[in-house]
């Protein structure tokens, strides 16, 4: 499980957002061997005086936050971030210099899924990757 909040200008997710979700799901398919049909995104656009960033970040900066079961490997996790950069550059235009991400781990007992806690869940993907 991948929850997953992209945080930014709400003037630069009216005309990209739709561009970003797909270079960040094809990024979670690729690096964490996630079926396609697993999407969760949520955006969290802002408005520019609510915003406050670096001088040297353009208006398209994101703060990408993923909360994930625990148990991916270290390279697992560095092919995620190094995929996101790669496909949300391709998706959307968005220079690595731009995108910043945050990667939450948790213990599947810590879910609430389907009405279980995750951990009693049968999972159509491997998260031991």
């Amino acid at each position: 499980m991948a929850q997953i909040k992209i945080y930014g200008l709400k003037s630069n997710f009216d005309r990209s957002k739709e561009m970003i979700s797909k270079g960040i799901h094809r990024a979670i398919i690729s690096a964490l061997n996630y079926p396609v049909e697993k999407k969760f995104h949520r955006f969290i656009a802002l408005e520019k005086d609510d915003f406050f960033y670096p001088d040297d970040r353009s208006q398209n900066y994101i703060i990408i936050e993923i909360s994930m079961f625990a148990g991916r490997s270290v390279q697992t996790k560095k092919s995620l971030i190094m995929n996101l950069y790669t496909e949300i550059a391709k998706a959307a235009g968005i220079d690595a210099e731009d995108i910043e991400i945050t990667i939450f781990e948790t213990p599947k007992e810590n879910w609430g899924i389907r009405g279980v806690p995750a951990n009693e869940l049968r999972l159509n993907y491997q998260v031991e990757v």
